[in-house]
């Protein structure tokens, strides 16, 4: 395999914030611009991998000109932070398998089923940041549809079955043992998988919206094997946590926050419990990621 090339620590942060900024608006405003007969035969004519058509794509819809001035750019930073994804290993997760989310609305709050489309991009994991300091996003393709569960609120997503939120939240399950206390439910995707846990004595969930835990405790948790591990409580998360956490709880996953953007001031207010609760083991929902938000020295941030 290649090294990689000496970059100047300039230079890093700025190719860092740039392929940031490539994935912040290929993904919000045309996600779906690129499509699979292109891909597809991008790669055959060129005689190149999938993924790597799929980054040529990017390249030219970005205006890139990945084989001259910017092919470092490409090479080091936009072909890394591309896979494509087989749809199995998500599939064959216990809840993806076991519940079935039916749809439904209540007040803001709405139960649906969605769909990625083929060679529709999505944030599959937490960034990378390599040795040399480069922030590698980690964003996956599939070749075929795949039909996921979301719950939303106002019309937005805010919690679905895509790779990442399963992918991100598996370290907390693994961790998850004693008496669990998690700040957020959404589809209760971690309250499934550590009541399930023979370590896990009890899961208590904290949500403060009243809507959510009514959809949730009518659709959802009659379905739970261990449900009666499971106890709901309506809550401000601060409020309870001055409140009851204190020698209740053995183990405490954060996840109050709709993605690392808006999760930064939340997950620093959180960080202050670790500090506070000596005894009691902390995870927090896509902490790696907001750290690299938080790490000035990373990236050049925006100038406001």
């Amino acid at each position: 395999m290649q090294a990689t090339p000496y970059f100047p620590p300039e230079t890093i942060r700025k190719y860092n914030s740039r392929l940031m900024d490539i994935y912040s608006l290929y993904m919000n405003v045309f996600p779906n611009a690129i499509d699979e007969k292109t891909v597809r035969e991008i790669a055959k004519d060129c005689r190149i991998p999938l993924t790597e058509a799929f980054a040529h794509m990017i390249a030219a819809l970005m205006e890139l000109d990945a084989g001259g001035k910017d092919r470092a750019f490409f090479q080091y930073w936009l072909l890394p932070s591309l896979c494509e994804l087989k749809p199995e290993p998500y599939r064959n997760d216990a809840y993806f398998r076991n519940i079935h989310i039916p749809a439904d609305i209540r007040g803001k709050w709405e139960l649906r089923q969605e769909s990625l489309k083929p060679f529709e991009p999505f944030v599959c994991n937490d960034i990378v940041v390599t040795e040399d300091r480069r922030m590698i996003p980690q964003i996956g393709f599939f070749t075929e549809e795949y039909p996921f569960p979301a719950v939303l609120e106002n019309g937005r997503e805010w919690m679905t079955l895509q790779p990442n939120e399963m992918v991100t939240t598996w370290p907390a399950i693994k961790e998850a043992s004693g008496r669990v206390l998690t700040y957020g439910l959404g589809l209760g995707y971690f309250a499934y998988h550590a009541s399930e846990k023979k370590e896990v004595e009890s899961v208590t969930v904290v949500d403060i919206s009243d809507d959510v835990i009514a959809l949730f405790q009518k659709h959802i948790l009659p379905q739970f094997p261990h449900k009666e591990k499971v106890r709901i409580v309506k809550s401000d998360a601060f409020a309870f946590a001055d409140r009851e956490m204190k020698g209740n709880f053995d183990f405490v996953f954060g996840d109050i926050w709709h993605d690392a953007g808006d999760g930064r001031e939340l997950y620093l207010r959180m960080k202050e419990w670790e500090t506070k609760y000596p005894d009691i083991r902390f995870s927090f929902w896509l902490e790696d990621t907001i750290r690299c938000y938080l790490d000035t020295s990373l990236w050049n941030m925006p100038q406001s």
